[in-house]
């Protein structure tokens, strides 16, 4: 396992994915960390949808307009806010951000790659999804996660820029 850090640092968007299958023990820890997510007043206002039919992400594929990482993803995951139990409105898409992020972190110290892809704010594609998913009303389709084995590696970015950086002023 890599130390926290370098996790974060090295955490990429990988597009491309071999056709090695993701044991369903490491999908359950990539889920615990989402759950594990800070939220407004503890509200958890997500839900996980995992996808690990082919035929499935495939169709998941062609409703997305960005999801090409889907075309060798062995699984992707759907996460969804519900407005019963955000804080305030706008507050799922932070809430659920967290728990994105917190999957995107441990699917890495995992030995696992992923790509997030988001769904929210398109109204048409996230009607889409809340139809073919038979969502409920109050579930709302945020992003998606391709996650499997990467079969492409990036190097680590150089981001860090001081000009972003600003001490009790701006």
């Amino acid at each position: 396992m890599q130390n926290t850090i370098d996790t974060i640092y090295d955490r990429r968007s990988i597009r491309k994915f071999t056709d090695k299958e993701v044991n369903p023990d490491l999908v359950d820890e990539v889920l615990r960390a989402g759950l594990f997510a800070p939220s407004g007043y503890n509200r958890q206002p997500w839900d996980f949808v995992v996808f690990n039919e082919n035929d499935i992400i495939k169709e998941i594929k062609e409703m997305h307009p960005y999801s090409s990482s889907l075309a060798t993803a062995p699984v992707c995951i759907m996460v969804c806010g519900d407005t019963q139990k955000e804080l305030a409105e706008g507050f799922y898409q932070v809430d659920c951000s967290a728990a994105i992020e917190n999957m995107l972190l441990a699917a890495k110290a995992l030995g696992l790659d992923t790509c997030w892809m988001g769904i929210y704010p398109w109204e048409e594609v996230m009607a889409a999804f809340s139809k073919r998913f038979n969502l409920p009303e109050n579930n709302k389709p945020f992003a998606l996660i391709a996650l499997g084995y990467g079969d492409e590696k990036k190097e680590r970015p150089k981001r860090y820029d001081t000009t972003k950086i600003h001490y009790n002023k701006w």
